[in-house]
């Protein structure tokens, strides 16, 4: 087999900042236009393809936030109890059939519909200031008008737009699309991705492992991430270090795929085939970022799929989908907004790295003993330490232009929450 020079650290030209690779990610990725119509017990975790514009208000008629009684506000006495006859009772689902009248109060319970105010009682008393005698109800003084009154339309007026196209269905938006009557929700298809990771020195778990190869991590890592964001995920296995082989899978996945994922085979060396087999089917947008960990990461095209390749060290796989794979999933699925929180901390460590280079750093949240949360970065920083995702709360990301830490400065914090779920 023919040689290709190892020209990984010894490629000349300069290495893109974060900023510009993720421009460019972004840049050369547009929007599925694919959709479907759905249950809205299917739709959790989906993208909304249109928008959701209330035909009702919400709530559709006034009534009780309280169990308690209903009364006309001017009926009661400002500095003095009042007693009122009970003349009926109102509960949820069950409107009152007569006629509301003055100087009664009205048994209620939370949700029970009322008339509206210039038609019924305005206010409603909560049971626990009232003492019942009989049929009557002893009111103590000092309530305001209206209260513990919810209002037709206080929550959604009718024609109000209530969902963006594009927003992330959650079980908060599937719950308010059911409270204005949708049962069925338009949703962008799921993004059809295909992963494969590659190299000889590969091995699937569940076997004896072999002096001089290591279990598959990847890959499993790769499917995962990708389930969480309600991929459609077609898991092409392992690939031996074999160029005809990987130039023959990734021409194939590219005619019935939207992405293809890979791990490891980017770095140009002697056995890393993916650049090349990208290369020779498609274009190669950029690979090789100024970060750390996961320097060697692609982007290319092969007609119309995109092709993401990524480092072959554990901990780089996971960093790098994170920070380029993930927001271009998201981007293609329809979502508005994909772009993770950082959030300010306080470091707990000093630490001198090389400017030019963004760098995650896997860090644990610790208490300062001030009532502060700190930032201690972990002990074991290698990017084939794996374990190290497991331990650590997030990742602290240092610019370009950072070239040390000090202990006590403030720095940007990705917890996995944001990024990881």
């Amino acid at each position: 087999m023919k040689k290709i020079k190892n020209d990984c650290f010894s490629f000349k030209g300069k290495l893109l900042k974060t900023a510009d690779a993720k421009k460019i990610l972004l840049q050369k990725i547009s929007p599925t236009t694919r959709s479907e119509t759905i249950s809205i017990k299917k739709a959790l975790g989906r993208v909304l393809a249109e928008n959701i514009t209330s035909k009702i208000d919400v709530p559709g008629y006034d009534n009780a936030a309280v169990d308690g009684y209903a009364v006309y506000f001017n009926d009661l006495k400002q500095n003095a109890e009042t007693l009122l006859p009970i003349a009926g009772i109102v509960t949820a689902g069950h409107p009152l059939r007569k006629k509301f009248k003055r100087g009664c109060a009205y048994r209620v319970l939370t949700g029970a519909p009322i008339a509206e105010k210039s038609k019924g009682p305005d206010t409603i008393i909560m049971q626990e200031d009232c003492k019942i005698m009989k049929n009557q109800v002893l009111i103590q003084p000092g309530h305001k008008k209206g209260s513990n009154y919810r209002l037709r339309g206080e929550d959604i007026k009718s024609g109000e737009k209530v969902l963006l196209k594009g927003s992330e269905l959650r079980p908060q938006e599937i719950g308010l699309s059911a409270s204005v009557g949708k049962r069925r929700l338009k949703v962008y298809k799921k993004v059809r991705v295909a992963i494969f990771s590659t190299g000889d020195e590969i091995q699937e778990p569940g076997k004896k492992l072999k002096f001089g190869s290591i279990y598959n991590s990847n890959r499993y890592s790769l499917i995962s991430l990708t389930k969480q964001l309600q991929c459609e995920i077609n898991d092409l296995g392992l690939l031996p270090d074999n160029y005809k082989k990987t130039l023959a899978a990734l021409s194939s996945a590219a005619k019935k795929f939207d992405f293809v994922i890979t791990s490891g085979g980017v770095s140009v060396g002697d056995e890393d085939h993916v650049y090349r087999s990208i290369k020779k089917l498609g274009k190669i947008h950029f690979w090789r970022v100024a970060i750390k960990p996961g320097r060697p990461i692609a982007l290319g095209n092969i007609k119309k799929a995109k092709i993401i390749g990524l480092p072959g060290n554990p901990v780089s796989v996971i960093v790098t989908f994170m920070i380029f794979a993930k927001p271009a999933l998201l981007k293609f699925s329809g979502l508005r907004s994909f772009e993770p929180h950082l959030y300010k901390i306080q470091s707990n460590f000093d630490y001198k790295k090389k400017r030019g280079r963004r760098e995650w750093l896997r860090v644990t949240l610790i208490n300062g003993g001030d009532g502060k949360i700190r930032a201690q970065k972990y002990p074991r920083d290698g990017s084939g330490i794996l374990s190290s995702m497991v331990n650590a709360d997030g990742l602290v990301e240092l610019s370009e232009n950072i070239d040390h830490v000090k202990k006590g400065m403030l720095v940007d914090f990705l917890p996995f929450s944001e990024v990881l779920k």
